[in-house]
């Protein structure tokens, strides 16, 4: 939505201030939401390299408050690198509207070596649900969504931080993906839309922030 909260950060979003007031807001804003039979679900979205898994997994332990909120990561779920858009309809059908409506939620974790669906990974039914992984705040998850974040950061920095975490795994593939991020983003006005924005960027390009962790 246009008048989204924007904050900016620097440094890693384990630790700095940004994120630690963004998991605030957000805990704000889901105890302020109508109470119903469907569970809080919240979207953490955005390009790769931006923070996504370190803020959900940030966001759940905050949420939770001592209780184990799950969450579930799009990385588990891509049907392969091509497979960007191709991963809304396997969350919303596996994910997403079996939880709305009170059945058995589940997705079948994609093999990356194999390069085919492997386990089957049920989700649990619980108040609260983080679904953090580009491509969660498409349309076609709105429906679903209690709320929405979107994290961001300089394309350079997304990428240094991306390949320091994935390195040789993913460097072949990053602009391969940045592509289908591109044409998602553009098609979906995620961000547009986002409940919350959280901008990421080196540390000394915005002042404070902890180094890496």
């Amino acid at each position: 939505m246009d008048d989204a909260t924007r904050i900016p950060g620097a440094g890693e979003v384990g630790t700095d201030g940004a994120a630690v007031a963004t998991v605030a807001a957000v805990r704000a804003l889901v105890a302020a939401l109508p109470t119903t039979a469907a569970p809080v679900v919240v979207g953490v979205d955005g390009p790769s390299g931006a923070g996504k898994t370190t803020f959900a997994d940030l966001l759940a332990r905050g949420l939770g408050e001592g209780t184990a909120v799950p969450v579930v990561h799009l990385d588990d779920l891509y049907p392969g690198w091509d497979g960007l858009d191709a991963v809304v309809p396997r969350l919303v059908d596996g994910v997403l509207a079996p939880l709305a409506s009170g059945r058995p939620a589940g997705y079948r974790r994609w093999d990356w070596a194999a390069g085919t669906d492997g386990a089957a990974v049920a989700v649990p039914a619980a108040p609260l649900l983080v679904v953090e992984g580009a491509g969660c705040g498409a349309r076609a998850c709105a429906p679903y969504l209690s709320l929405l974040v979107w994290l961001d950061g300089p394309p350079a920095w997304r990428r240094e931080r991306a390949l320091a975490r994935d390195g040789a795994t993913y460097a072949p593939y990053w602009e391969r993906w940045a592509a289908q991020e591109r044409a998602h983003f553009a098609r979906e006005g995620t961000r547009a839309r986002a409940d919350l924005v959280l901008e990421r960027g080196p540390r000394n390009s915005v002042g404070g922030g902890d180094p890496p962790d």
